[in-house]
């Protein structure tokens, strides 16, 4: 299939190929149907395993599966009681599932760039796009669901009134001050959904391309390139998942907390 679109259409054609979307819809209400199909297919799975070691749990000697589950669990869960300071018992779910959910959209990227989407040509599905993370979509639909979390824990936290009086006298307690407060905490609020979505998905973006680049040298170079840079995108997976989830926990707490 590389070498069929390269022929085509060149590198940008190949390039342009797999940095496309299959969508549906037009303008606002344009869908992207494989990162709503993959998102949807790996948070089944994320669910799946999960549920199938808490059924299987047992006080004797565990299994694979569950000794594989309770490290993931332990591991987030430290990171939740080291990172927030209140009490809501939301946060280290929420926490698991962000943390693993990222993780399994970000290792669609270690899959060969052609495979799925030359079984996908098959069905005469011409373009297909099989890493849910390198769409900014789905990254800053993630952060915008975080964000609503945010404003909603720090309204039924700190109540309305305190909530509002935060807004316009902090960081400077002077009502001459209070359109500057309300500048510099409308700038934090709102970069708080940017920063997670932009940056997990320009991350990813960049990882992919890298991978598509290498598709596009002869085959007798991929190997001496595509090995090393796979063992190394394993770290930047399993990081943006982490700095998602850790930055999420952070941006809870300081919900919870009044000034």
């Amino acid at each position: 299939m590389a070498s069929e679109v390269h022929d085509s259409g060149g590198a940008t054609g190949y390039i342009v190929h797999h940095l496309t979307d299959l969508k549906i819809g037009e303008g606002f209400w344009t869908f992207n149907l494989d990162t709503l199909f993959f998102a949807g297919l790996l948070g089944f799975i994320f669910v799946y395993i999960f549920k199938k070691a808490a059924d299987s749990a047992t006080s004797d000697v565990p299994g694979q599966l569950q000794n594989f589950v309770e490290m993931i669990v332990e591991f987030v869960d430290t990171q939740v009681k080291d990172s927030f300071h209140g009490r809501n018992e939301l946060i280290a779910p929420l926490a698991l599932t962000i943390f693993c959910w990222v993780f399994l959209m970000n290792t669609m990227d270690l899959l060969p760039v052609d495979l799925l989407p030359a079984i996908a040509s098959l069905f005469g599905i011409q373009y297909l796009r099989v890493v849910p993370s390198t769409d900014l979509n789905e990254t800053f639909a993630m952060s915008i669901s975080v964000f609503l979390l945010i404003i909603f824990y720090s309204i039924k936290v700190k109540g309305v009134f305190h909530f509002a009086k935060e807004l316009v006298f902090h960081p400077f307690d002077h009502w001459l001050l209070i359109p500057f407060n309300l500048l510099l905490n409308a700038v934090e609020y709102l970069a708080k959904p940017v920063s997670l979505g932009l940056r997990l998905f320009g991350n990813m973006y960049a990882g992919e391309l890298i991978f598509i680049l290498i598709a596009l040298l002869p085959w007798w170079v991929q190997p001496a390139l595509s090995f090393p840079w796979a063992v190394f995108h394993i770290l930047i997976i399993t990081l943006q998942a982490f700095i998602f989830m850790v930055l999420t926990v952070v941006y809870l707490s300081l919900a919870h907390e009044d000034h």
